[in-house]
């Protein structure tokens, strides 16, 4: 198989400075780094919040100083206790600056927590006696009315599906498990089968985790993971994304570069890997593919 081309692809999951922990480039950088190398998108995420008013700030930045192409930075936000949890003000001002995924919380999940020994004081539940907590019910209506993207953030894996049941059954259209294999969510290859085929979500496979708590620094790969679910379940369901940034790393476009390619050195047809690269992610964020 020769080499993999990075013209048009879609990253829907990318840290960058500013932020509390180092990252690898900060916004002007990634987007750099994305017009070089052909890009059409991505979505820049913070678990402080909104990241809406860095990506049009970056979109005026490319304007000016890359001239015309063809990629675009989006925004997204995090309901962490720092824009107050669960918060469909905050959610209906994001949108409304056209953000296009709503994670639920991340840090700030009950799930996320517990799995790293920290106590859960204050955390954000979406979640109570087993039905999704009445700020969520708007939420989600905002999601469904913007058509954005409902990202389920580090919650637990029982809550995963209490949500998505929900969503489905209020219309929302777009739902992306966010990264199951890493172990803070550690859905099982069964539940990923179960929610495929229950509810048509889309499972969202990233680039590498950390090891996890007392396995000391550093990250694994999870490409011979992802390899396995695509074949197991189908490429139509998965969405192909780096969750990139970190400075331990490839820089955003070695990696993004390096999970195509193992795609299909590996038997993955190329039109499959372009559909979970390109075209998957231009139906997410209502682009035309």
């Amino acid at each position: 198989m020769g080499k993999v081309s990075m013209k048009g692809v879609i990253d829907m999951h990318v840290h960058t400075n500013p932020d509390l922990r180092i990252r690898a480039y900060d916004d002007l950088e990634l987007c750099d780094a994305a017009v070089r190398v052909g890009a059409r998108a991505i979505v820049i995420k913070s678990h402080l919040g909104s990241t809406v008013n860095r990506a049009y700030l970056t979109n005026r930045y490319n304007e000016r100083v890359n001239g015309k192409n063809d990629f675009t930075m989006f925004g997204a936000i995090v309901l962490n206790s720092c824009v107050g949890g669960v918060n469909p003000v905050a959610v209906e001002n994001a949108l409304k600056l056209g953000a296009k995924v709503v994670w639920l919380p991340t840090s700030s999940a009950r799930n996320h927590l517990q799995k790293l020994g920290k106590p859960t004081d204050g955390c954000v539940d979406v979640v109570r006696d087993g039905r999704i907590v009445p700020e969520l019910e708007k939420v989600l209506e905002l999601v469904k009315q913007y058509d954005a993207v409902l990202g389920t953030g580090h919650i637990s894996v029982e809550e995963i599906f209490t949500v998505t049941k929900a969503a489905r059954e209020m219309g929302v259209k777009k739902v992306v498990v966010t990264h199951p294999e890493w172990w803070i969510v550690n859905m099982s290859m069964e539940d990923q089968k179960r929610i495929v085929r229950e509810y048509d979500v889309i499972l969202e496979r990233c680039y590498a985790q950390n090891k996890g708590v007392g396995a000391g620094h550093g990250y694994i790969s999870n490409l011979p993971s992802n390899l396995e679910t695509i074949k197991e379940i189908g490429y139509k369901n998965v969405l192909i994304s780096t969750d990139g940034g970190q400075v331990e790393n490839p820089h955003w476009e070695l990696a993004e570069e390096e999970y195509l390619q193992y795609m299909l050195d590996h038997g993955i047809p190329e039109e499959h890997v372009r559909y979970m690269s390109h075209d998957l992610p231009c139906y997410l964020l209502g682009l035309e593919a």
